[in-house]
């Protein structure tokens, strides 16, 4: 089967790469590091042609909701235009959960998103997962000032990437369900704690200070909007487990 993977070289994607690969199927990688721009359609009808299912795991890096919308109506209107063209017989989304409780910033661009996959003619599915484990990494580069390390407090119960590239796999493989069950980790932590832990991971002593971020997203956030709610499927390991594992 030949599946293609949008955001295929970030934090999930490249794992449902070696994961599509591992299992012995056709991985083709749509990012602009691979040479294709998810707005570019030419590009893109020429990355589906042949593929049976689509993982869109593409991401943008901003906090606003006007250029997250933007973003993600235009690269996956092309993608899914494409793949209804291609004959594609299923697309899988990997969202976040929590974002109609919290549909603010980045969020207020998956909600789009999602309302563009619900709304298409190819078959879809839709996995809702919490905050990945390597976000406190990716969070604790962003947050630095001068030899400080702020840390932002939020209420998360982050799981694997390993293991939301392992869900999206098995949907592209089974083929269209919906909305399926929401993904999260084991147990819930504090993001300013994964934070100074991650930190602390490599010796550093460097003073690391909570702080609440302003802004509607984050205060969402604080107040636990982004967590699981009942019947979401939990998955390991802890973020202390991981953790240790990636010394």
């Amino acid at each position: 089967m030949k599946i293609a993977v949008t955001g295929g070289t970030g934090t999930v994607g490249r794992l449902v790469v070696k994961r599509v690969r591992a299992e012995g199927h056709d991985a083709v990688v749509l990012s602009r590091a691979a040479g294709v721009d998810l707005r570019d359609r030419a590009a893109v009808d020429r990355a589906l042609a042949g593929a049976t299912a689509v993982i869109d795991a593409a991401s943008v890096g901003t906090t606003s909701a006007a250029t997250a919308t933007e973003f993600f109506r235009a690269a996956s209107g092309t993608l899914l235009a494409a793949a209804a063209t291609a004959g594609t017989a299923h697309a899988v989304l990997l969202s976040i959960v929590g974002i109609d409780r919290n549909p603010d910033g980045y969020y207020a661009g998956k909600i789009a998103q999602e309302d563009l996959f619900e709304r298409n003619t190819v078959p879809w599915s839709i996995l809702r997962a919490t905050q990945f484990h390597e976000f406190a990494g990716q969070v604790a580069a962003q947050a630095r000032l001068g030899p400080l390390q702020l840390a932002p407090r939020a209420r998360v119960q982050p799981v694997a990437a390993a293991e939301v590239a392992a869900r999206l796999v098995t949907l592209a493989l089974t083929g269209p369900q919906g909305r399926v069950a929401d993904l999260a980790g084991p147990r819930e932590e504090r993001l300013d704690r994964m934070i100074r832990e991650w930190v602390r991971r490599d010796g550093s002593r460097r003073p690391v200070i909570p702080v609440s971020v302003p802004g509607a997203q984050m205060r969402g956030m604080r107040s636990g909007a982004n967590l699981p709610s009942a019947g979401a499927t939990l998955a390991g390991p802890s973020f202390d487990d991981w953790l240790a594992a990636q010394r």
